[in-house]
């Protein structure tokens, strides 16, 4: 029998690069290694732990649920799906969700329901759909093509087709790229892999009324910004918007796998056939997100994002005032804030963090991403604004020539 990372190295597929981390439990904001060192999380999964880890609601959720239904074909009706969807169609401009099991998925989803709605409503033959430069929209093959960054396109060609790429917050651009052909535009309310880039809310605006007057279909990505993140339930909130169409997952289901496509219901064109999830949206992960909604307004989370993410910013700012030749700004909103580097050693920062404790993941070579659960507290905030300082303090030695 081998270690863990000899059963990772032998018998799974080489699509991380892994840290040389074994994680076995978790509590709150901390999770704990197999030799017992506790890490404060900032990475929440990447923006998914919204509860942090082992939420006793949520916990107590999953374990009831899988004693008692966990999985039925969408062949039949399940309370726990229904009373999601109500609760997402109640505090959203949507009106109805199809469930999946990610947010690629959910992208997926919301692509072929664009391509739909060019052929059948606008009586376009070949649809298209312009996304944003610098965007992330999953790792399947149609929303890796919908993704408008080209290091993801690499040996992966050829592409789906129907996409084309404009800058992000250029509404000029956009406007230039719409053509007869256009059926959607498909944008995130903040890019995170793109580096932490929160969107101009009149630029959204202006996409607003060009889809108005177009009968374009306006999609947004909520996968990462959805669900409390940016200290709003919504990222488009921030925007003075509201979307045709938008996807969530990550924070839904706390950890648990689901996504979904929540529609206008105008727009909601589906017809039996068209199209489907296996899993998507069976008890189980129904029950995970059922808990997670409730705890988000039982435990004033969003709220909580939005002050502990002032606090994040306003901290980070100061480190980038004192470190100004390793840092050139701070930006994003809520509890989704990006440190951006003067040169590409968001890499090393993270590494130098991780040895000091501390976790947190990039967002592009030159951008330290800051996605804690939102839970976190004050305590934890200043906690992980000392380890970074720390970090800071010893790369900058050398920079400024003090060896």
């Amino acid at each position: 029998m081998g270690t863990v990372q000899e059963d990772f190295d032998q018998h799974v597929m080489h699509t991380y690069g892994r840290f040389a981390l074994v994680f076995v439990s978790g509590e709150g904001c901390y999770l704990q290694d197999e030799q017992g060192r506790r890490y404060l999380d900032f990475v929440a999964g990447i923006a998914t732990c919204a509860l942090g880890h082992a939420h006793p609601v949520l916990s107590a959720a999953i374990a009831e649920q899988a004693r008692t239904l966990m999985h039925v074909s969408n062949l039949y009706y399940t309370p726990q799906q229904g009373a999601l969807a109500r609760w997402l169609a109640e505090h959203s401009a949507a009106d109805q969700v199809f469930f999946c099991n990610s947010g690629a998925e959910a992208n997926e989803a919301a692509i072929k329901l664009a391509r739909k709605y060019g052929r059948t409503v606008l009586g376009i033959a070949e649809p298209q759909i312009i996304t944003a430069q610098r965007s992330f929209h999953g790792r399947t093959l149609a929303t890796v093509s919908a993704t408008g960054q080209p290091k993801y396109h690499k040996h992966f060609y050829p592409l789906v087709q129907g996409f084309s790429y404009v800058p992000y917050n250029d509404f000029a651009a956009l406007q230039a790229a719409v053509s007869d052909t256009t059926a959607a535009i498909l944008l995130e309310p903040m890019q995170g892999e793109g580096g932490v880039m929160p969107g101009e809310a009149e630029y959204f605006q202006q996409v607003r009324t060009l889809c108005d007057e177009n009968n374009i279909l306006m999609i947004l990505d909520e996968v990462q910004t959805g669900m409390g993140r940016t200290g709003k339930l919504w990222g488009y909130e921030h925007l003075g918007i509201e979307p045709d169409l938008f996807t969530i997952a990550k924070a839904l289901g706390g950890g648990m796998p689901i996504g979904a496509l929540c529609a206008r219901e105008k727009f909601s064109i589906f017809e039996p056939g068209e199209h489907a999830s296996t899993f998507g949206g069976n008890p189980l992960a129904c029950a995970a997100g059922l808990a997670v909604c409730h705890t988000l307004e039982q435990e004033h989370l969003v709220a909580n994002a939005e002050v502990r993410g002032v606090q994040l910013a306003a901290g980070l700012e100061r480190l980038a005032h004192r470190f100004g030749n390793l840092v050139q700004q701070v930006r994003g909103r809520g509890l989704m804030q990006g440190l951006v580097c003067n040169e590409p050693i968001a890499g090393e920062i993270v590494k130098q963090a991780i040895a000091k404790g501390l976790l947190l993941v990039t967002a592009g070579p030159d951008v330290v991403r800051f996605v804690p659960p939102l839970i976190v507290t004050s305590f934890e905030i200043d906690e992980a604004l000392a380890i970074l300082e720390a970090v800071l303090a010893e790369m900058a030695v050398p920079v400024l020539g003090l060896r």
